[in-house]
């Protein structure tokens, strides 16, 4: 198969799309990033990438705190608007009827209706262009308890959470095998464990 190359650019898809829920003050914002990850386990450090004109940059920068909350399949609406709309002209939390419940860690509302929030603490910005990057240490992670199962196992796959992928969200899709499934050795019946 022939391959086309092209300029440099973000070609790496799907990626969460999240909402991040930031406070300075008296002022709440929601903004939607879909420049976040995983940077390390040990301590648990995430990031996220935020345009300086954004307002929640400012909020977060002043504060040095925010909140990664994962939307499911029915906050995609929401988390599209609080992608496309400013905090400087509307109350997004109120707009859109999200509930607050202030983080256990940091002083930042959680986005209740989501079913997964990470409390973080930024430790380092780093201007690298365009964006920059706030590297934050996870403080807190909340999650619905009607994701554990009897056994307290964390199921995610029941929050129907969403990704974007090249300008379209979408719904993450059901998991194909766990890690190391690809290695693991057959029972004495031949079937993988």
């Amino acid at each position: 198969m022939t391959k086309l190359t092209w300029k440099p650019g973000t070609m790496l898809y799907p990626v969460p799309a999240v909402m991040i829920s930031c406070k300075n003050e008296d002022v709440d914002n929601i903004i939607t990033v879909a420049w976040a990850g995983t940077v390390c386990t040990n301590p648990a450090m995430v990031s996220i990438s935020v345009r300086p004109s954004r307002y929640s940059h400012e909020l977060i920068k002043k504060s040095g705190e925010f909140i990664i909350n994962l939307p499911g399949e029915n906050l995609a609406y929401h988390t599209d608007f609080c992608g496309v709309k400013s905090g400087r002209d509307i109350d997004k939390f109120k707009h859109l009827n999200l509930t607050k419940k202030m983080g256990t860690k940091v002083n930042v509302p959680m986005i209740e209706e989501c079913p997964v929030n990470i409390e973080c603490k930024v430790k380092d910005i780093i201007s690298l262009g365009s964006h920059d990057m706030f590297l934050a240490e996870v403080l807190a992670v909340n999650v619905n308890e009607n994701l554990l199962d009897e056994n307290d196992k964390l199921n995610l796959d029941k929050a129907n959470l969403i990704c974007y992928s090249h300008g379209e969200y979408c719904k993450v899709s059901k998991p194909l095998g766990k890690f190391g499934f690809s290695v693991k050795k057959p029972d004495k019946k031949g079937k993988k464990k």
